[in-house]
């Protein structure tokens, strides 16, 4: 156990700490602390070793009380983690102590793009005057600095999708005209900005704005937004990616980050005493088709957004890597002010022998085989492990939903099932699952083959139902406005105002060395 007093000074010695929390990201974002990184035990075994490289790293496991820390600290120890403490009172003994709580996921990176907009007076204009902009039919782009996935469920009119580290790469060989004004938009806040400063920072010539509030503000101020688009930007390496390097290298040195070659990576990563993460920033479809080995997928500006998700380690190093350097200079330049993290920029990193992402053949029945097991009339139960927005927007007919350490609660559904069997996104967690549904049921536990994805690629249809789970069982996910099937609106009003109060509360906290 580790008192709240201490786990402050230690954020604060300058030496690599890691704080975990164990629950569900849907608790987790009630309250949580600063640098805490989410690490829910239902998919702790999986998540432990990317967030944390290093097996001696000091590390605080931490909850609201509930006893997931302690659970979590067991997990951690059995992966051969040897310095593993637990917050002594949870959440509740932090505040008890004086200190700030937070809500909201990915705090440390919002509360970083509310300080951006302070401190480098990131123009911006809201939806109304966007809007007039187009109806006059001024010389506008306006770029959504989001993913494809989140680009395609909901966009700006006219908007084409360039994510995060991708603008200050892509942007300016899409202008022709130095009079065309550049608009970057997000969902709320924070991604707007960040590229819309991205693209100043690297002083393009063209006024650029961020769309105050995003796809949020947009319906917030009655205009509708477009539903499964997928425009984007010309694939290839940009014409001007020389100019934009030199740019982007400027950036990011001003801000200290350093050059590596593979001989000074070698030497990082060969160090048993410090934390390295080596990162590639490039497009998920890039980093598929072959990246260096021991590299994770963190595109640029997504990794910016939401850095707890893939760095959980203060004061460790981060190399990033992509092919032609732009996006990895921008991205590192932002870390260096956001966490104050020694960050580095891999020269040539994709030179040499490198690895593809192409999955193997899972194992398991396929979907012909479970279809068989129900046309014959068996009692087969699935369990599908997705994340509870995903399961609403299609799962197999008749599934259950549920968490895999929580799926004692399903007990009653199991009963009398012949058979069962488990859908789920990624193989590992579904053989995590195996033996603790076999522990709840005298049927044979089998794992469908790809999960949900096989069902529906085999041309099975999916259900979807936006109320199953209902919004307060949606524990294992923090729910976004448009997510929630009630006060959508005022949920809007209330994120879009949390976000702007960061500033503030980060001020009290004490320990963002934001800058």
């Amino acid at each position: 156990m580790v008192a709240a007093a201490t786990l402050k000074a230690w954020l604060r010695d300058g030496a690599e700490l890691a704080i975990l929390d164990g629950r569900e990201e849907g608790e987790f974002a009630a309250s949580h602390l600063f640098w805490a990184a989410p690490c829910p035990l239902s998919r702790a075994e999986i998540l432990a070793p990317a967030l944390l490289p290093r097996r001696s790293v000091r590390v605080v496991c931490t909850d609201a009380g509930e006893g997931h820390a302690g659970r979590l600290a067991d997990v951690l120890r059995g992966l051969g983690y040897t310095q593993v403490h637990v917050l002594e009172g949870g959440t509740p003994a932090w505040a008890a102590a004086g200190y700030e709580l937070f809500s909201g996921v990915n705090v440390p990176s919002k509360a970083f793009g509310e300080w951006v907009e302070h401190h480098y007076g990131t123009p911006s204009l809201d939806a109304a005057e966007l809007h007039a902009m187009q109806a006059r039919g001024e010389d506008l782009l306006v770029v959504d600095s989001r993913p494809m996935t989140e680009f395609r469920a909901m966009s700006i009119p006219g908007a084409i999708d360039v994510p995060g580290a991708e603008l200050a790469y892509r942007v300016p060989s899409l202008l022709a005209r130095p009079e065309t004004v550049v608009v970057v938009n997000c969902a709320g806040r924070t991604r707007s900005i960040l590229g819309a400063e991205s693209l100043r920072r690297i002083g393009l010539a063209n006024r650029v704005l961020a769309l105050r509030n995003g796809t949020m503000g947009w319906e917030l101020a009655g205009f509708h937004c477009d539903r499964g688009r997928t425009d984007r930007y010309p694939e290839g390496t940009p014409p001007d990616a020389a100019a934009t390097l030199a740019r982007a290298r400027a950036f990011a040195e001003a801000h200290g980050v350093k050059p590596l070659d593979r001989v000074g990576l070698a030497a990082l990563m060969a160090e048993a005493d410090r934390t390295t993460y080596l990162l590639d920033v490039r497009d998920p479809a890039e980093y598929a088709a072959g990246h260096l080995p021991g590299a994770r997928s963190a595109p640029g500006g997504q990794l910016v957004q939401a850095t707890d998700g893939w760095v959980a380690v203060r004061h460790a190093r981060i190399v990033l890597s992509d092919d032609t350097g732009t996006r990895a200079h921008m991205t590192a330049g932002w870390l260096r002010q956001l966490g104050g993290w020694e960050v580095f920029v891999l020269q040539d990193g994709l030179q040499g022998p490198l690895e593809t992402s192409t999955p193997g053949v899972p194992e398991g029945i396929t979907p012909e085989e479970l279809e068989g097991w129900r046309e014959a009339g068996r009692k087969v139960a699935v369990v599908e492990l997705t994340p509870s927005t995903a399961f609403r927007a299609g799962h197999i007919p008749g599934a259950i939903w549920g968490i895999r350490t929580r799926l004692a609660a399903l007990a009653e559904k199991l009963a009398g099932a012949e058979k069962v069997v488990i859908a789920a996104p990624d193989p590992a967690l579904a053989a995590l699952a195996v033996p603790e549904l076999e522990a709840l049921t005298h049927a044979p536990v089998a794992v469908l083959a790809g999960g949900t994805a096989a069902w529906a690629a085999s041309g099975r249809k999916l259900e979807a139902n936006r109320a199953d789970p209902p919004d307060e069982a949606c524990v294992d996910a923090w729910l976004r406005p448009y997510d929630r099937n009630h006060g959508v609106e005022a949920a809007m009003r209330e994120y879009l105002a949390w976000e702007v109060a960061l500033v503030e509360q980060i001020a009290r906290d004490g320990d963002a060395p934001f800058g």
